[in-house]
């Protein structure tokens, strides 16, 4: 069988993926099969048991951003008005081989990778390019940088160019640190498996939490030098699911069958990683985020999307959890004090944590793929000032919901042409503060949305 047709069938196999009627968001598909022609099958299965069981030149040309603005709704609701950065222009162009794998905004900057860099920092507020670091040997998949702290990038890397005896090219990965300012990398880390996924690393306190030396070891890296300071390991036959909780590193630990079983939440200490048993949670809820210093869950008790519920729990360990209704999903997120979905039928809808109810749902304002379709759905973004939640799609179509009420307070477009079917770019959107930066493939246009006021 050919490296395309496996990719097939594993694409096929996971978009019929059910867990208890909870179907595997569609960018989950291409963690699994985004390094075609350079992983080996074997790596990529496991990575879908780990996805199953846990649901340009230097400078862009500037103008209007690739933007229309579409005619705004005649009682918009008392959102508050975007406000441009300083120093800002709407500005559009083209990212070849810097930005097809996605990006990050971390305050005035935007760190992106492509299949020529694994990071390329861009100015956030007039695309001019600043520096880049090639790739080891190829930069073809999903993963982007990661996170950005005190001066220093993270992201991930090829952990070799070479050939295996056999001919084979199986590159590994590398965690990398770069430094914000100069493009140098500061230090590197080999993982013990192909995951670049959001629970392979992450910032933790004082520290960066990563998946190495082994498949079953979580290791705190010193932000600077990568020097390990403790590591914490698993058990054999466990699963675990890792999440930052305000800088604290929690597990979410269980028995790797095929047979539903309990599963313990254990707080690590961030300075010596000691586990502390905070709970046990029924069955095999799946982690979907973490809000105000709680861990967010959902979880199924019943087929066919029946019966699904919303949990948190506490740093004490304190449970609280909601019946949770929604139809077929293609996003959730997580921000601050709610839970956002689109579902496939192009529903959005707002869960308050705070309040324990749902506070509305309406159309997202932008077309949404269906099931069958090999197309992923673009994650909502959240701005807390402005009050919205803003929605796009694969064909630049924006759209923004109050996040009160529901009530689309703009639509507009953005120029960044339309994402292939089974395509490996995933498009994407950002925020740079009140500025909206839309991304599909190697095409980028930044623009201001008239919201409010």
């Amino acid at each position: 069988m050919t490296t395309e047709q496996v990719e097939a069938k594993v694409r096929e196999a996971l978009h019929a993926v059910d867990l208890d009627g909870v179907r595997a968001p569609g960018d989950l598909v291409e963690r699994v099969v985004r390094r075609r022609g350079r992983r080996r099958f074997s790596q990529a299965a496991g990575a879908t048991v780990a996805v199953a069981a846990i649901t340009a030149g230097a400078v862009f040309g500037l103008g209007d951003g690739g933007a229309g603005e579409r005619e705004r709704p005649a009682h918009p609701a008392a959102t508050q008005p975007a406000t441009p950065p300083d120093g800002w222009k709407p500005w559009q162009g083209e990212i070849r081989g810097a930005g097809e794998r996605g990006c990050l905004v971390d305050g005035a900057a935007l760190y992106c990778a492509g299949s020529r860099y694994d990071v390329a920092k861009f100015d956030a507020g007039t695309g001019k390019r600043q520096w880049t670091v090639a790739v080891n040997r190829d930069g073809d998949g999903f993963d982007h940088p990661f996170a950005a702290r005190d001066g220093v990038v993270y992201a991930y890397r090829n952990h070799t160019a070479q050939n295996l005896p056999d001919g084979d090219y199986a590159g590994g990965t590398d965690l990398i640190a770069v430094d914000a300012a100069s493009g140098e990398v500061l230090w590197k880390t080999e993982m013990p498996q192909d995951d670049r996924t959001e629970q392979a690393a992450m910032l933790m306190d004082g520290a960066v939490l990563a998946n190495t030396p082994g498949t079953r070891t979580m290791s705190a890296l010193d932000p600077h030098t990568g020097v390990q300071k403790w590591r914490h390991t698993w058990a054999k036959g466990t699963a675990c699911q890792r999440a930052v909780v305000s800088g604290v590193p929690h597990l979410l630990c269980t028995r790797d069958t095929e047979e539903p079983h309990d599963t313990d939440v254990l707080r690590l200490d961030p300075a010596t990683g000691r586990a502390t048993k905070v709970t046990t949670l029924d069955g095999r809820p799946e982690l979907v985020g973490t809000s105000g210093g709680r861990l967010v869950l959902v979880a199924s008790k019943g087929g066919a999307g029946k019966n699904l519920r919303l949990i948190t729990v506490s740093g004490s360990g304190k449970q609280t959890s909601w019946p949770y209704r929604v139809g077929p999903l293609a996003a959730l997120e997580v921000a601050g004090d709610r839970v956002i979905s689109l579902s496939r039928q192009g529903e959005a809808s707002v869960f308050s944590l705070s309040e324990g109810r749902s506070l509305w749902t309406r159309p997202a304002g932008v077309e949404v793929p269906g099931r069958e379709e090999f197309v992923r759905a673009v994650s909502p973004v959240v701005s807390e000032r402005q009050g919205v939640v803003y929605f796009a799609d694969d064909t630049g179509d924006l759209s923004a919901l109050d996040l009160l009420t529901g009530e689309q307070v703009w639509s507009g477009h953005a120029d960044i042409g339309k994402a292939s079917p089974g395509s490996a770019d995933s498009p994407q959107l950002l925020l740079y503060e009140d500025v909206l930066i839309a991304r599909n493939g190697q095409r980028i246009v930044s623009l201001l949305p008239r919201t409010g006021g």
